[in-house]
């Protein structure tokens, strides 16, 4: 019990130092960041980062395209995902299987393969620089392990209710949303937040697809702080706590969606 308590809080240790670095430097100015990188800011907090990452930088811009990228990839994925994961949890037969393997397959498949082809075909699409083109992106890259983890809950799901509804006329339809999707509410939860750190936190197909300024995301924007021969530290932390906030608040007040997600399918016998 001791040595496991002592190890939790190494590994508290291991997580709070580096954030606090994050924090304070993120008070400081670029001076103060190289002349003390591990102390205090010599006169007082610098607040004024916070604003003026806003006044001098297009950063609401980009808050605002990842933001928009986000909400629709999450969304369109989990409607997509879900309808699939229903269909191949009632083929209940080799049909459903291979379908299942077919998008498990797809989880195999490094992104770095798929640079060359996908950057093409968004070429010949006519979708660079575009946030739709993102958003496309992101439904046909995740959508394989979203299906994965839906399916995997859906077909815990007690097949008498379907029985049921069938025998009173109840359709696919609306034994899909009146009864699995309801149910499935804790899987769609967890998975929501998990496609929600990928999207706000992607840096390669922004990185791969975006030239243009006006439909850069956060990530992508961070970038801007870094040069060849220096980088700017304090406007660079800032903004990382600035794209990190919103991922923080989702699982403070979605905590017990995404635990209750995760454990739903392991209770269900």
């Amino acid at each position: 019990m001791l040595f496991r308590k002592f190890s939790l809080a190494v590994y508290a240790l291991l997580i709070l130092i580096p954030l606090l670095m994050v924090v304070l430097t993120s008070l400081k100015t670029l001076q103060e960041t190289f002349r003390d990188p591990l102390g205090l800011p010599a006169d007082g907090f610098k607040w004024s980062n916070y604003s003026a990452i806003f006044q001098e930088q297009t950063m609401a811009g980009y808050f605002m395209n990842s933001t928009i990228v986000t909400l629709f990839s999450v969304a369109l994925t989990l409607f997509f995902a879900s309808m699939i994961a229903y269909g191949i949890s009632r083929l209940n037969n080799w049909i459903g299987n291979l379908l299942f393997a077919l998008f498990t397959l797809g989880m195999m498949v490094p992104a770095q393969v798929n640079m060359v082809p996908l950057y093409s075909l968004m070429l010949d699409l006519n979708l660079t620089n575009s946030l739709l083109g993102l958003i496309l992106v992101n439904i046909a890259v995740t959508l394989p392990i979203a299906v994965f983890i839906l399916t995997g809950f859906m077909k815990t799901l007690p097949k008498e209710l379907f029985e049921a509804s069938t025998i009173d006329g109840a359709g696919n339809w609306q034994m899909y949303t009146k009864i699995a999707l309801p149910l499935s509410l804790p899987s769609l939860s967890a998975t929501a937040i998990f496609l929600f750190v990928m999207h706000w936190n992607d840096l390669l197909y922004p990185l791969l697809f975006i030239t243009d300024n006006a439909y850069k995301t956060l990530p992508l924007a961070l970038l801007d702080f870094q040069g060849q021969y220096s980088t700017n530290y304090p406007m660079l932390f800032t903004g990382v706590i600035i794209a990190s906030a919103p991922m923080v608040i989702a699982y403070v007040f979605l905590q017990r969606f995404f635990v209750a997600g995760m454990t739903a399918g392991a209770l269900k016998g």
